[in-house]
């Protein structure tokens, strides 16, 4: 079974959607969880969020992930419109499938947030700093250690009970 890395993030009642996103995805099997982390958003003005990144094993196929998380983020009133630099109850984004690599009108994998973002490096290299960006071969843990964007601070929060 491949092993992926979905991120989760929340700017709108962020302790009560990135908790039961948790629980949901607890549902499906084991899951390995990198810290929370805070930031200010990027591209708008608004609440900070709260991200992190999960890690678990599945055998359901790439299209049929991408489309439950997409369902999570819904019942969670995600309201997706033309403008993606906004608020958001919940942010569900499949980073990696496995060493799959992807690039369509249907799915990104790996996703570029992954060395655009501290917000996604930062969670991603505390989960898999060993594990190879299927792309450039380079570990993640080695990204965040020459992450450019240093300007987008990120600190660690704890959010109880997930």
């Amino acid at each position: 079974m491949p092993q992926v890395f979905v991120s989760i993030g929340s700017n709108i009642d962020r302790e009560h959607h990135i908790r039961t996103a948790v629980a949901e995805l607890r549902e499906r099997g084991r899951l390995t969880l990198s810290g929370v982390y805070e930031s200010a958003p990027i591209g708008f003005c608004g609440n900070n969020f709260y991200n992190l990144v999960v890690g678990f094993e599945t055998d359901t196929p790439v299209l049929a992930l991408c489309n439950r998380l997409a369902e999570t983020e819904q019942r969670h009133g995600r309201v997706r419109g033309t403008n993606r630099f906004a608020s958001r109850t919940l942010d569900l984004d499949l980073l990696l499938y496995g060493d799959l690599v992807r690039q369509d009108h249907l799915v990104q994998i790996p996703r570029p947030e992954i060395m655009q973002y501290a917000f996604v490096l930062k969670p991603l290299s505390e989960l898999a700093p060993e594990l190879r960006h299927p792309v450039t071969g380079i570990s993640f843990g080695e990204m965040w250690s020459h992450f450019a964007a240093r300007d987008q601070r990120i600190w660690p929060v704890t959010i109880a009970h997930i």
